[in-house]
Order: structure tokens, then sequence, then C-alpha cells
């Protein structure tokens, strides 16, 4: 497949989601966002209203996470944060797993809260973000499984704040693993056209 550079763009989403970013940083990602035709645009759920204004006259996406970045908090609190998100207008979520929670296997709780996440954002899709840097290879696959039976719109690598990121191979795996079951978003570590255009991965 022959990509053009519009095509690469609209397949990058970028956000301003650390502790420190506010308005500055908010306007700084929009126009990024508009000068290189990137599809989506993701800001912390307190700035989504403040993100749908500035994004407002652009065809970009608005985006916010959910459980973010730990992924730590109850099932109850990120089902209320989904439907604030979903209320303030976003066009899609990326939801934290509870890494904690499927690293000691408890399955049952992370599919629960899957599961409250997609109900509590109705139409929104979401991404599940399975933090694939602290998983092993069958502890990524078990993942995916998990979102896929959940019923998410996409499996993703990672929330970009572990210290590595997707590799090519990794999505290679997780790719032929899901077998088109699910859409697979790559975070972290795409640093190259060799990367985005493996023959492989397109």
């Amino acid at each position: 497949m022959k990509l053009s550079v519009t095509d690469i763009a609209r397949m990058i989403d970028i956000s301003a989601v650390q502790a420190s970013h506010g308005k500055k940083e908010i306007d700084e990602l929009v126009e990024i966002a508009k000068n290189n035709q990137f599809i989506a645009v993701h800001a912390l759920p307190s700035w989504i209203p403040y993100l749908k204004e500035r994004a407002a006259e652009t065809d970009l996406l608005v985006g916010g996470p959910v459980g973010f970045p730990s992924g730590g908090h109850t099932i109850e609190v990120k089902a209320m944060e989904a439907k604030r998100l979903a209320d303030d207008g976003v066009d899609e979520m990326d939801m934290m797993m509870n890494i904690g929670k499927f690293l000691s296997g408890d399955y049952d709780h992370v599919l629960r809260d899957f599961r409250a996440v997609i109900d509590a954002a109705g139409e929104v899709p979401v991404k599940l973000i399975i933090e694939a840097f602290y998983l092993t290879d069958d502890q990524i696959k078990q993942a995916c499984e998990l979102c896929i039976e959940a019923g998410a719109a996409f499996v993703k690598t990672g929330t970009g704040w572990a210290a590595g990121g997707a590799t090519v191979d990794q999505i290679r795996m997780i790719t032929d693993f899901v077998g088109g079951a699910i859409e697979v978003k790559a975070a972290g570590g795409v640093r190259g056209l060799a990367a985005i255009a493996e023959p492989s991965l397109i």
C-alpha cells in the first residue's frame, strides 16, 4: 500500500495530558494538529470544553482519557468519568486498563471495568490502553482478548508515560493475533517513516 503524507497524518493524534498542561499547551496542540492535518487532539477531562472550543472551526476529532494514567481508579469512578466526557462532547476516549488488577490475574475485574466504561460512553468509540510495556507477549494477547470481549473500538498499546513505547514487532504480533476483530493503535515508539510503512502492518 502506498501512503501519502496526508494518509500518514490522518493516522496521528496528539495530546496535552501532562499535569502542567493548560491553555497555552492546548492552544499550541490545536495549531500543530491543524497545520499538520492530524486527525485528533486529546486533553485531560477538565480541559475538554476548552479544547472543543478551540477545535470548533476545524475537522479535528476531540478526545480525552479515562482513568489516566494509572488505571487504578474504581470501576464506578471510571464510568462516571466516561459519562462526563461523553456529555462534554468528545469524539473518542482512551481508557487505561487497571494494570495491577490484570497482573494479579483478576480478569473479571478488568472486563467489568472495560464494559462499564464502554456502556457509559454510549456511541463514543473507546480505545482501551493495555500499557504493553509492562506485559509479556502472552499477557498482551490476554489483554487483547478482554478488549475484544468487552466490545472496544481499539486496543491501544500505551499511555506514553511508560519507559518504552510500541515496537514494530509488538504491533505485528498484536495485529496478527486480533486478526481484524478490533482496531489497533500504536502509542509511542513510532519514530520514523520506515516503521510507519512497515509492509506487514498496513
